[in-house]
């Protein structure tokens, strides 16, 4: 088993997955940036340098998520699940939910939360056998419940859901050391957040990297944007 902490990142090869894995090896962490395109992914990690290996990792794929575990087990630990993988549907912000394709609603919560579960059900295992480590799952405060609005009403739907699982996992792991917690990086500006955005991804993705990185008495079960708790 190496000494050296290591993290996995979904849809790490562009935005906020990407600046996630540049700050997470820079904080001397080997990071594992899941791609769909292997390609584009080893692209990312020649580019970002440090120790940043690319894996193919499509959300939706079980076959995929599988051999996701044995890519990681080699390394002998995961302190770090950043489940950032997430697509806003073709609903847009003038759709009502009543008008909503449920294709297009089933699309999305199969990336945005059944990806997360997919991909955690073939990791957090190997976390559990070390007892400790992070799993932030990357949401939004348009999932907020204490703040529901209309519009875009998949993606709506798909961040609450995964609130849900974090909350859910969290107690799962309550007899553990592993903290689990959603974290909203704010309105970025990413291919998702747009070029109007408020915050350059440096700023968003400095959330994430802070709950991928709690110590062991750090809190769980929490949802939280730039490091504080906000209402779910």
């Amino acid at each position: 088993m190496t000494d050296q902490p290591v993290a996995l990142i979904s849809g790490g090869n562009r935005g906020l997955g990407r600046e996630t894995a540049r700050q997470l090896a820079l904080q001397g962490y080997h990071v594992f940036l899941g791609s769909r395109n292997l390609e584009a992914g080893r692209a990312i990690a020649k580019e970002l340098g440090g120790s940043v290996e690319a894996v193919e990792l499509d959300v939706t794929s079980d076959t995929q998520a599988a051999r996701l575990r044995g890519v990681v087990e080699r390394r002998g630990r995961l302190d770090a699940l950043v489940n950032n993988a997430g697509i806003t549907g073709s609903a847009s912000y003038r759709t009502s939910i009543l008008d909503l394709d449920l294709t297009d609603l089933a699309n999305v919560m199969d990336v945005n939360v059944t990806g997360a579960l997919r991909v955690a059900s073939a990791v957090v295992p190997l976390m559990r056998a070390r007892g400790t480590g992070c799993i932030v799952n990357v949401s939004s405060g348009m999932g907020q419940l204490s703040d529901m609005g209309k519009g875009a009403p998949a993606y709506r739907l798909s961040k609450t859901a995964l609130n849900a699982f974090t909350r859910v996992l969290s107690q799962e792991l309550a007899d553990t050391q592993i903290k689990v917690n959603a974290v909203c990086p704010g309105w970025v500006r990413t291919d998702l957040g747009g070029a109007n955005a408020s915050l350059a991804v440096e700023e968003g993705a400095r959330g994430i990297v802070w709950a991928a990185t709690l110590p062991a008495d750090g809190p769980t079960g929490g949802f939280f944007r730039h490091g504080k708790p906000i209402a779910w």
